[in-house]
């Protein structure tokens, strides 16, 4: 009986059994979570288990600017939605106000203009992919960075936490309290998103980013517009109409 047994943990190992690894993902993308008195929705996406695509226009050239025309403009894909999230700041048409590549293809160059709001809150930063993997970098340094092969990329700002410190404009908790989103990438290459569950402020955001989810680098994506599509949690966030939108794709 007992060479039966060792017999079967072999067949198991090799197989692929199950293992820490692959429960770990094999878990929703998206889960709640309490950070310092606030609660939080963050998804995870995984390098192999997900792809990243931004959408911001249907087929005829208007912008989506809701979750239902998403769906649509989705098509057979929509069936492979983990989750959707606003990613970035646009104008009053719903176009992006910086830099702005979707499926390789560079719509809006990048924005160095000087400005009020939150976008101009400098350092702000791009969130990118390119073959390597995800990424989210201050803008001065991607600029240095020169011409290569994007697969998406999204300009906004502030940066919430820059090479493991907070943007330093931040104070600990300040008085501007507002429903916010960001997206930043760990050490394991992992892009995490998170929305808050009530308003709350840009320390308490980014820290959440730092210190709960071990972002060296993050970026605020957007306040007050943000929502999120999550289908395995039959969450649809209703509100004003979005601009640019970030899809996770189960992987195929």
């Amino acid at each position: 009986m007992r060479i039966l047994a060792f017999l079967a943990v072999l067949a198991l190992a090799a197989c692929g059994g199950p293992g820490p690894q692959s429960a770990e993902r094999l878990e929703p993308p998206c889960r709640e979570v309490a950070f310092e008195g606030n609660h939080f929705t963050v998804c995870r996406t995984q390098p192999g288990r997900h792809d990243l695509r931004l959408a911001s226009l249907d087929s005829a050239g208007a912008p989506l600017r809701d979750f239902d025309r998403l769906e649509t403009h989705l098509g057979a894909d929509r069936t492979r939605v983990a989750f959707a999230m606003n990613a970035g700041m646009y104008d009053a048409r719903g176009r992006p106000i910086g830099l702005y590549v979707e499926r390789g293809r560079e719509t809006k160059s990048l924005n160095r203009n000087p400005g009020p709001g939150n976008f101009h809150m400098l350092p702000n930063g791009v969130f990118w992919g390119n073959p390597d993997g995800w990424h989210v970098t201050p803008t001065s340094e991607f600029a240095e960075r020169g011409p290569e092969e994007l697969s998406f990329a999204t300009q906004s700002g502030p940066m919430l936490v820059i090479d493991g410190a907070l943007h330093p404009d931040f104070a600990p908790n300040g008085r501007s309290l507002r429903i916010r989103n960001g997206v930043g990438v760990d050490a394991r290459g992992n892009a995490w998103f998170a929305i808050s569950g009530e308003p709350v402020s840009f320390g308490r955001f980014a820290r959440l980013f730092r210190d709960r989810l071990d972002c060296p680098n993050a970026l605020y994506l957007d306040g007050a517009v943000s929502r999120l599509w999550y289908p395995e949690g039959r969450r649809r966030d209703p509100g004003v109409p979005l601009g640019p939108i970030v899809v996770a794709l189960q992987s195929r």
